[in-house]
């Protein structure tokens, strides 16, 4: 009988490399939302699998980035607290965008972890193929990785040999979470983190950055043999201004926002849900510690 193995993976690069389609990709569902809006992820988020004798625990964290305002810097932090507690770090390359200076700075600081490191060249499906070798050796040149890869996570390709590899190379462990588990996140969490999702799909490019989303009140039954949960939910804005625009034409948005929400969490949670959208505006919140303590961010002063 083989020993059992377990360990802890981070997802690093810069913002929308595409770590969290690659983080659900791997674990076969969709834990960690995704949208073209860079900075999306803002806390690190665990996603877990199994493959045969061994648990791996992903660790989606924060793009990392030349950030400055206290919020943004905690994200960072996060980001590299992820690696460094991580048994291996991977490295998730845009391979349509390169080489630029931010995957650059970080490929050069993974040595500051002391923790084996791969890298990733994701979204190879919208390259040309003959680019690749030349930014894998470029990688290779700025840090002693231990392997590299070539995916697309969007797609799925390339991902078997990821998981092949990381489960050997994680050390002998017994498993840390049920084998039917797939994230530690709470439920009212990813209720939150849905829903703030669906503000990214509904508003695009108007959407305020300064948003986060709570989850205030959580009510469950079972109503006829069917698992019902009353949700009420704050949409938290950092001017009164975008208040307008989560609302849109007589609440029409913000009713649109709520039904996509819904359903989506319901889906999620296998439950009948019954979901409350508020707004109110607070113009400090990202200078809150409470805010970042419910996010799982270290506050700094």
């Amino acid at each position: 009988m083989q020993n059992r193995k377990c360990g802890y993976v981070a997802l690093i690069g810069i913002p929308n490399a595409g770590k969290s389609t690659l983080l659900n990709t791997l674990i076969e569902s969709k834990i960690s939302i995704v949208t073209p809006k860079p900075q999306t992820t803002r806390a690190n988020i665990r996603g877990i699998t199994q493959h045969e004798n061994t648990q791996i625990i992903f660790v989606d964290t924060p793009g990392i980035f030349n950030a400055t305002p206290r919020f943004e810097k905690a994200m960072v932090e996060a980001a590299w607290s992820g690696a460094k507690d991580s048994d291996i770090t991977v490295l998730v390359v845009d391979a349509k965008k390169g080489l630029d200076a931010e995957t650059l700075a970080i490929a050069k600081s993974l040595g500051k972890t002391k923790k084996p490191a791969v890298f990733v060249l994701n979204k190879i499906d919208k390259v040309k193929k003959e680019t690749l070798p030349a930014l894998a050796q470029a990688l290779y040149d700025i840090h002693d990785f231990d392997r590299s890869f070539m995916v697309s996570a969007l797609k799925g390709d390339g991902l078997k040999e990821i998981i092949s590899y990381l489960a050997a190379s994680l050390p002998d462990s017994e498993w840390l979470y049920p084998e039917d588990e797939i994230t530690d996140a709470s439920e009212r969490n990813i209720a939150a983190e849905i829903t703030r999702e669906q503000c990214f799909f509904k508003l695009h490019s108007e959407l305020p950055y300064g948003i986060m989303v709570e989850t205030e009140k959580w009510e469950e039954n079972m109503v006829k043999g069917q698992r019902t949960i009353r949700i009420n939910q704050v949409i938290v804005l950092a001017r009164e201004a975008h208040k307008k625009i989560i609302l849109g034409k007589k609440g029409e948005m913000l009713k649109a926002i709520g039904t996509a929400a819904r359903q989506k969490i319901g889906y999620a949670l296998s439950a009948n849900v019954q979901l409350f959208l508020f707004v109110k505006v607070n113009e400090n919140w990202k200078e809150d510690p409470a805010s970042f303590a419910a996010m799982g961010l270290e506050y700094r002063k």
